[in-house]
């Protein structure tokens, strides 16, 4: 759920919520304005929040958002999911990877979460992976400036998805819907992911 408290990226744009109408004499309607990150909770991050001149969440396929995908837990692996975190685990895979580091949502911000090496992009990129999905803040460090990761995301063409909610989630294959909103110029979009078994 995305709501005022929901941790944002120190200095990122926090959830801000104003009525503009309320029902009442003359007025049938309550209307609401938002003013957020796009990054804030479950969201995809378009190529142009990593690369000057590249696609807008609006330009890109909806394809990688939707359809097959594994989830695999990687609990416990450390600061960075490494390709041996993955060995054997990708056999016949979707094209879709979505990878659960934490025990439960974070509920505040922090600078400690998992991370994806770019090795590890690499390994899913030649497996076949379009999209791949974290449930931290984010598929590199939190202090890091060069942002390897996504750069191989990009290199390698792959969408991603951060801060997805895989709490009570067991490893296996499902179906994915997670589509980005048509956002012009926008540099991500909030997703409402959702999971559906294939029992």
């Amino acid at each position: 759920m995305v709501s005022e408290q929901t941790p944002v990226f120190p200095g990122d744009q926090p959830l801000e919520l104003r009525w503009t109408a309320r029902i009442g004499p003359g007025c049938p309607v309550n209307l609401s304005a938002l003013t957020l990150s796009p990054h804030l909770g479950a969201h995809a991050d378009a190529p142009v929040h990593y690369a000057h001149g590249a696609a807008a969440i609006g330009e890109v396929d909806l394809e990688p958002y939707w359809g097959l995908c594994r989830v695999v837990d990687v609990r416990g692996c450390g600061p960075l999911v490494e390709p041996y975190h993955l060995a054997g685990r990708l056999d016949g895979s979707p094209s879709r990877v979505l990878l659960r580091t934490c025990e439960s949502a974070p509920t505040r911000w922090s600078h400690e979460f998992a991370a994806l090496a770019p090795a590890t992009i690499a390994l899913l990129a030649a497996a076949g992976v379009r999209l791949v999905g974290i449930d931290s803040q984010s598929v590199d460090p939190a202090d890091s400036k060069e942002l390897p990761s996504h750069q191989a995301l990009l290199h390698a063409d792959m969408r991603v998805l951060e801060n997805l909610v895989l709490d009570n989630v067991a490893e296996g294959d499902y179906e994915l819907v997670a589509l980005p909103l048509r956002l012009a110029h926008a540099c991500a979009s909030p997703v409402r992911a959702a999971l559906r078994s294939l029992a």
